[in-house]
């Protein structure tokens, strides 16, 4: 099984080690794992700002590179659900790129989804000893459905008690440009966020989108709270690299 793996912009830019940590799991359960070197942006960006014309250009350039593979896996709810669900509607009228969009939206998979359902991973190669509650992304959760799965594999890490934060399915408060554009809004919502963490006793938050992870984590260290950890996913199931 060869996979592309669309490690996205900010985990290119921010937080390599969600990267390596999904290479890890990959690798791990037997697959070959290519990072196709020309990879940008997905265009999500551009679609939500109004540019259809580059969100269009990014598509066509990522479907180019991604469609060699048996499967496109995307550590990011985001991402995932622009490439499985945007890129179909947005060339659809362009008989030359239509088809070939469609394709590759049906072989793109969220990571917790397709390590899953897809490779139906048991063995994880890490222990956590504490309690961890889960962020569920908007765009992973009602984009793509994503909530059963994440919780499956994070109960298959040995020592790892899993305890639901009240409201676990309400936003961050990121939204991309919604932060920059309406701060005041977005921190009274990631506010609502880092109490619930609080309230669950977890000793990390963990999600599936770098951009709510982000976002929380900045806000709770501005709160005070330097022992929360803030992990992806994949670094709770894979484990942070050895220095």
């Amino acid at each position: 099984m060869r996979l592309a793996l669309y490690v996205t912009c900010l985990v290119d830019l921010m937080r390599p080690a969600v990267g390596f940590a999904a290479l890890r799991l990959l690798e791990g359960a037997g697959c070959e794992v290519v990072v196709p070197p020309g990879q940008t942006c997905c265009g999500q960006p551009a679609w939500s700002a109004g540019n259809r014309n580059l969100a269009r250009d990014l598509a066509k350039k990522a479907i180019a590179e991604l469609e060699p593979f048996d499967y496109v896996v995307i550590p990011s709810g985001s991402c995932a659900d622009h490439i499985r669900n945007v890129y179909p509607q947005l060339l659809a009228d362009d008989a030359a790129w239509a088809a070939r969009a469609a394709a590759v939206a049906g072989r793109s998979y969220e990571l917790s989804r397709f390590l899953d359902e897809i490779l139906n991973l048991a063995e994880l190669p890490v222990e956590f000893s504490g309690r961890v509650t889960y962020h569920d992304s908007c765009k992973g959760l009602r984009g793509l459905g994503v909530k059963r799965e994440p919780r499956a594999l994070l109960s298959r890490v040995r020592g790892l008690t899993l305890t639901e934060m009240q409201d676990c399915e309400e936003c961050c408060g990121f939204g991309g440009a919604f932060a920059v554009r309406f701060g005041e809004v977005s921190t009274a919502i990631v506010d609502r966020k880092c109490e619930a963490i609080a309230a669950s006793g977890a000793d990390a938050v963990v999600g599936g989108d770098l951009g709510c992870l982000l976002n929380i984590e900045g806000r709770l260290r501005r709160r005070g709270d330097t022992r929360t950890q803030v992990l992806h996913l994949a670094e709770a199931l894979a484990g942070t690299e050895p220095a």
